[in-house]
């Protein structure tokens, strides 16, 4: 890589600027186009949930849905735009920043679904771990052929770095990689045994306090199993093999990058190749974004029970969740509101990702319905 690749240009950046409130228009097919059995365990699977909602249809079928639903995040394999477009600057570093989630109602297997992106805006910053660097936001609102107004949207964001700074500034340089002896990881599997889910069990509105905490959830040692697990239920984004992908980069020569081989590779190869993502400035490949938003998702779930629902999440990222990285996810109640006219309260948690380190990696609230008493 020479040292003026991947540079963030003012030609560049007014093309960018002039697809402000467009409707982002993709070519190729989305990973997924129906909430089907199979595309909903393996979501649950990769993300570690294990909420019977979504892998037990005799389960289920007692519940308050009738049938298995969808877990909360899977709508991100509908769309690639959904985790936030970021087209334009050919050559420049995109990382995953965050989103902010709402929920109208819940997907039911089966449904097909179509989404809509719109690019938003356009924010110019200036950090620590690139120096100037710029947040591009869009909205995806999902629909599913069972009705005509979307059942979730979600407002999306990533941060657009050049490599050549990020790298030579060295932010997280003196990052200490985390190692596990034998009794760590048995005691980490007595964790996972002790997942506690409410589900059956109605928790009410009532029965919440300010001040809270709701029981915490584990995820990892991240590892690039776990990154190859994800890809398997979200798809990825420019995951090609063989002609297809010597195909794409004819099309978009400046999205690939050369391994230590000599091969392109794609820019998300950081997230399974270490000489790659410290290419990009990051110590160790790291995983993917919406992989700790589901997570965190699954948190409040585990919480709300089967009769709650989650309406609205937002998150963001805010630090790498490095190979080897260990995160806890925790929350607590922030507000309790006074039920509707139709007999729903609803509360707000502070929620957040904390790895082995104590560093937030990932912070933001949620809003639960649940029934009142």
């Amino acid at each position: 890589m020479n040292e003026t690749s991947g540079t963030i240009t003012d030609a560049e950046l007014d093309r960018l600027r002039g697809r402000l409130g467009q409707v982002v228009q993709v070519s190729e097919p989305p990973y997924l186009t129906e909430a089907n059995i199979d595309a909903i365990r393996r979501w649950a699977m990769a993300t570690g949930d294990r909420n019977p909602l979504y892998l037990d249809a005799d389960y289920a079928a007692k519940g308050p849905h009738g049938a298995i639903v969808a877990p909360p995040c899977l709508p991100y394999a509908f769309s690639r735009l959904s985790i936030g477009y970021r087209g334009g600057l050919p050559g420049v570093h995109s990382m995953f920043g965050g989103s902010h989630w709402r929920w109208f109602k819940p997907l039911p297997v089966g449904a097909r679904i179509s989404a809509e992106t719109r690019f938003t805006d356009l924010i110019e910053l200036n950090g620590r771990f690139a120096g100037r660097m710029f947040k591009q936001l869009s909205r995806t609102a999902f629909v599913a052929d069972t009705d005509e107004e979307p059942f979730a949207e979600v407002q999306g964001w990533g941060m657009r770095t050049e490599r050549q700074t990020a790298r030579k500034r060295g932010k997280y340089g003196g990052t200490r990689l985390a190692t596990y002896t034998p009794d760590d990881i048995a005691a980490l599997a007595e964790e996972y045994r002790q997942e506690r889910l409410t589900g059956a069990e109605t928790l009410y509105w009532d029965d919440v306090e300010v001040g809270a905490r709701i029981p915490s959830i584990v995820r990892g040692p991240y590892t690039a199993t776990i990154a190859v697990a994800f890809e398997q239920a979200w798809g990825g984004l420019f995951v090609r093999a063989h002609g297809a992908w010597f195909d794409y980069i004819r099309e978009h020569p400046a999205i690939s990058i050369p391994n230590a081989y000599g091969v392109p590779e794609p820019p998300e190869a950081v997230h399974w190749d270490s000489q790659l993502a410290r290419m990009a400035g990051v110590p160790e490949a790291y995983d993917y974004g919406p992989e700790r938003i589901s997570w965190l998702s699954c948190l409040v779930t585990n919480w709300a029970g089967d009769e709650g629902f989650l309406e609205e999440l937002y998150c963001e990222i805010r630090g790498f969740n490095l190979i080897g990285d260990l995160s806890r996810g925790h929350g607590e109640v922030a507000e309790v509101m006074a039920p509707d006219e139709d007999g729903n309260g609803r509360v707000r948690l502070n929620i957040w990702i904390e790895n082995q380190r104590g560093d937030t990696t990932a912070k933001g609230w949620a809003v639960v319905r649940l029934r009142a008493r």
